[in-house]
C-alpha cells in the first residue's frame, strides 16, 4: 500500500472512485480541488490518495485556511476535509488507518505551517471504519445533518410539511420568483450584480446571527461561474420592472447523485407572507428532484442535544435527520484551546 500525493493520483481513477463510492461527494472531486486551487488567497488545498495493488482505494481532499494577517494565520490555521474522505466501499480498516496516518504525516511535511487541527466534516456513513479513524488519531465528534429524498418530485411533495407548503405557496402568490442564475440571466453584468445583492444579505446574516467568518464576495462570484455551481436566487419584482434579490441558496451539484446546499439566506421577517429562505431551500430541493439528483444534502445541522435554530429550520423540509458526525485530530492542543476561547469571545462581542 502506498499513500499518494496530488500529482501522483490518476485523475480518471479519482473521478471514478468519487462517482462509485458510497462516501463519494463533490467536495472530494478533482473539480473541488481545482476550485480551491483557483482561490489561493483563501485556500491552501491538498489531495492525497491510497493505492493498493495498483488500484486507487481512497482519496482525501481539503484545504488549509489562509488569513491575510500572519499572526491570525498562526493562531487559526486549520485543515478542513469537507464531506469526509472517499473510501472504496470494500476498503479494509487496515487501509483506512494507514491512509489517514499517511495524510496526517504528509500534511505536516508539505504544507507550510502544520494545521492546528484536522477536521473531517462527514456527509456519509463512516461507522464501519470508525475504529480505524480513531486508531489513526482522529476522534469521533457527534454532528447532525439532514438528507432530503429527491428521487422524484412526487416524493418531495409527499414529504414536505404543511407549514412549508403554505409558506411557499403564499410567497409565490405574493410575487416572489426563483431565478436560476446560470440559465435565466444572460448578461454577465446582471449575474455579477445579483450575486453581489445576494452576498450583501448573506454577509449581514453572518455578522448579526451566525457570527463566524464568511468567505469574501470574490469566492461567490467565482463559484457562480463554476460549471458545478448552482445559484437559485429569490427575487421580488419592483414597480419599475426590475427585480431585487431578497434571498437564495448557493449549491454545488454532483450530477446524478446529490445537490449540496452550501449557503442559504433571505430577508426573512420583512414581509407578512413572503418567506425568502424557505422558498430558496425549496427551490434547491426541487432543482435536485427535477435534474436527476436523488439527494439534497443540507450540509450540517449542529450538535445533538444543543438548541440550534438552523436545525429547526432545516427540519421542516421533509428530510431525514442523520448523524454521520465529524472526525477531529487536534495537532496543537494549546493553540486549539486558545482558538476556541477566542471564537467564543468574538461571538459575544459582535
Amino acid at each position: 500500500m502506498k499513500v499518494l500525493s496530488r500529482n501522483d493520483i490518476n485523475r480518471d481513477e479519482w473521478s471514478a472512485l468519487v462517482a462509485s463510492s458510497a462516501t463519494g461527494n463533490w467536495f472530494q472531486s478533482p473539480e473541488a480541488y481545482e476550485f480551491y486551487a483557483s482561490q489561493p488567497e483563501l485556500f491552501k488545498p491538498f489531495a492525497f490518495g491510497l493505492e493498493n495493488d495498483g488500484a486507487l482505494r481512497a482519496v482525501c481532499v481539503g484545504y488549509v485556511t489562509v488569513e491575510k494577517s500572519a499572526f491570525k494565520q498562526f493562531l487559526t490555521r486549520r485543515a478542513i476535509i469537507v464531506g469526509g474522505p472517499v473510501l472504496a466501499d470494500d476498503a479494509s480498516s487496515e487501509e483506512v488507518e494507514l491512509f489517514m496516518n499517511g495524510v496526517k504525516e504528509l500534511m505536516s511535511e508539505r504544507i507550510n505551517g502544520a494545521p492546528i487541527y484536522i477536521e473531517c466534516r462527514n456527509f456519509n456513513d463512516y461507522s464501519r471504519w470508525k475504529e480505524a479513524f480513531e486508531k489513526a488519531g482522529l476522534e469521533y465528534v457527534p454532528h447532525l445533518n439532514f438528507h432530503v429524498d429527491t428521487s422524484s418530485v412526487e416524493v418531495v411533495d409527499a414529504n414536505l410539511g404543511k407549514s412549508r407548503k403554505r409558506d411557499i405557496k403564499t410567497s409565490i402568490r405574493d410575487g416572489a420568483q426563483i431565478i436560476d442564475l446560470a440559465n435565466d440571466i444572460n448578461s454577465e453584468y446582471e449575474r455579477e450584480k445579483m450575486v453581489h445583492e445576494y452576498y450583501e444579505i448573506l454577509s449581514n446574516l453572518y455578522k448579526t446571527k451566525v457570527k463566524t467568518p464568511l468567505f469574501p464576495e470574490s469566492f461567490f462570484q467565482a463559484l457562480a461561474k463554476h460549471p458545478d455551481g448552482r445559484f437559485l436566487l429569490v427575487a421580488l419584482p419592483k414597480e419599475d420592472g426590475s427585480s431585487e434579490i431578497i434571498g437564495g441558496t448557493v449549491c454545488v451539484a454532483q450530477e446524478g447523485k446529490c445537490l449540496y446546499e452550501w449557503f442559504v439566506c433571505g430577508r426573512d421577517g420583512e414581509w407578512k407572507s413572503i418567506f425568502p429562505s424557505s422558498l430558496a431551500t425549496y427551490a434547491g430541493i426541487m432543482y435536485a428532484a427535477e435534474h436527476g439528483m436523488s439527494r439534497f444534502d443540507m450540509m450540517g445541522a449542529g450538535t445533538p442535544n444543543e438548541a440550534y435554530g438552523v436545525r429547526d429550520f432545516k427540519a421542516r423540509f421533509g428530510g431525514k435527520e442523520v448523524e454521520h458526525g465529524r472526525f477531529l485530530c487536534i495537532t496543537k492542543p494549546l493553540l486549539y484551546r486558545v482558538g476556541v476561547f477566542g471564537v467564543k469571545i468574538l461571538k459575544k462581542l459582535k
